[in-house]
């Protein structure tokens, strides 16, 4: 065997070598990427989800003041009616 073949036998076995790290550093970054941008989505969703929280109590409360004037207008109502009859 020739040194020539040999050398280039050794090189396409540390070429392979070489490449089979390099693929799966290349997956194993994708995967972080892919994961930090998951991580990026859900922390937008529970901010949304926050947000959206606030302003639903924030109308619940609303809600609640004008249930309580409408209650005390029915019960004005009802007063003057007793009155009345």
């Amino acid at each position: 065997m020739s040194e020539h073949v040999f050398f280039i036998s050794i090189s396409l076995v540390l070429g392979t070598i070489l490449g089979v790290f390099a693929m799966r550093y290349f997956a194993i970054v994708a995967q972080a990427r892919a994961r930090v941008a998951e991580d990026n989505a859900y922390r937008l969703t529970a901010e949304k989800a926050v947000a959206a929280q606030a302003q639903t109590a924030t109308a619940l409360d609303a809600m609640s003041a004008t249930l309580a004037d409408v209650h005390a207008r029915l019960a004005s109502v009802e007063k003057m009616l007793k009155d009345v009859g």
